[in-house]
């Protein structure tokens, strides 16, 4: 498992968590975590920026019992998330379960109440069996949403209205040492099910036994006013950032898939042009063989036209003979005249012969005779036909090529 280029880790990253994150990741074999080759790297990311962000959020591995069932070996991260209420911190037990589809769907957070805490019920956005729903898991986006960003929605929503009351009342002071690590099994209606933790040592909960929330006092009298109007605005502020700050998300996120529809669109235009500019330069390949050969042709015309220019300017004068006006070009061009004249004088021989036998002005034997001889001597003619037409056709082929080579140099 290699960082990708680009990446460095954090200088303040706790070595012992990097080794188990690096340990546990690399498996392979049956004992492998569930994840997918391509992200591991971006959960081990997440998990080192959670913990060097959040040192009581500690990353290991459990195993998770699904409805159906089924039990797998996921990476946990087990510990308090802080909330301010009341301008007092308070820390809240949480589990986050990194499920087989993270980070590509979101992770599943519980609250961790201990046996002196109670889950307040109702609650907007934990249910009671300690399942936690907030927007920002109902809006995962993969890549961007990560683990860090989770923690501190879950303090803020935490902070808006805490989701624990202890049934003891409060210590004057709530603590900040963080939980320790037990390894339990998860029961819940959602994609598992988280069971009865063993028990840990928490701060105070803002919520004592009978629900109702206890703000701290001042001077154990009544609220000061100027440390009411304190808390108001911070709270007032620290909406109008979080309002701020998820717009401009859904911005960022329209624009994104702006710019992603304008790619796609851009590659279908690049692959219209890459075809018709084949089809262009086909189509140009063709028109050059075509002018080829015109430019052939035209070279043999003019070339017949100097050869004749003689027999035309005879053509002029009276008393020509038509046989003179055109001269074979060649040696073979002269005997296909000639043997050519012989086939179709033969031709009309015999189609006279039928006519006198017909008429009767020739016996049927003289008839049989005649028409043997001018057959043989018809059958050498067009034999002598075939050959020089063969011979021609070569003659031709070798010009072709001759004038093609001359043009493409």
């Amino acid at each position: 498992m290699a960082p990708p280029q680009g990446q460095t880790q954090s200088q303040h990253s706790n070595p012992q968590v990097l080794q188990f994150l690096s340990n546990v990741l690399s498996q392979r074999g049956p004992s492998a975590l569930p994840y997918a080759e391509d992200v591991k790297w971006l959960i081990r990311q997440h998990l080192v920026s959670l913990t060097d962000n959040y040192p009581s959020l500690r990353p290991k591995t459990a195993t998770f019992t699904h409805n159906d069932g089924r039990t797998v070996n996921l990476l946990q991260a087990d510990g308090t998330v802080p909330m301010s209420y009341a301008g007092v911190t308070y820390n809240i037990p949480v589990v986050i379960w990194l499920m087989d589809l993270y980070p590509r769907h979101p992770p599943c957070v519980f609250v961790n109440p201990t046996r002196d805490m109670i889950i307040k019920r109702p609650h907007p956005h934990v249910s009671p069996s300690g399942l936690v729903s907030i927007p920002y898991l109902h809006k995962w986006v993969y890549p961007s949403s990560n683990l860090l960003d989770l923690a501190r929605e879950l303090s803020v929503f935490f902070g808006r209205d805490p989701p624990l009351y202890s049934q003891r009342k409060p210590h004057d002071s709530p603590s900040n040492n963080p939980s320790h690590s037990h390894t339990f099994t998860v029961d819940s209606g959602f994609s598992g099910s988280v069971g009865h933790p063993a028990p840990r040592v928490f701060p105070p909960s803002p919520y004592v036994g009978s629900g109702r929330i206890i703000p701290p006092r001042a001077n154990g009298g009544t609220d000061d006013p100027n440390e009411v109007f304190k808390r108001n605005a911070i709270n007032k502020l620290v909406d109008m950032v979080h309002g701020d700050v998820v717009g401009s998300k859904k911005t960022r996120e329209a624009e994104m898939e702006g710019l992603f529809t304008a790619q796609a669109t851009l590659r279908q235009r690049e692959e219209q042009i890459n075809y018709g500019l084949k089809n262009m330069l086909d189509e140009k390949e063709r028109l050059e063989q075509q002018l080829q050969l015109v430019l052939t042709n035209a070279d043999i015309l003019e070339g017949w036209l100097k050869e004749n220019e003689e027999n035309m300017s005879k053509l002029g004068s009276s008393n020509v003979n038509a046989d003179d006006a055109f001269e074979p070009c060649d040696t073979l061009s002269k005997q296909m005249i000639e043997v050519s004249a012989s086939d179709l004088a033969i031709e009309d021989a015999v189609y006279a012969l039928d006519k006198a036998v017909q008429d009767g002005v020739i016996p049927f034997d003289q008839y049989l005779k005649f028409v043997r001889l001018l057959s043989r001597e018809q059958f050498f003619h067009r034999a002598t036909s075939m050959k020089v037409r063969a011979a021609q056709m070569q003659a031709h082929v070798a010009t072709m090529a001759a004038r093609t080579s001359h043009y493409m140099m």
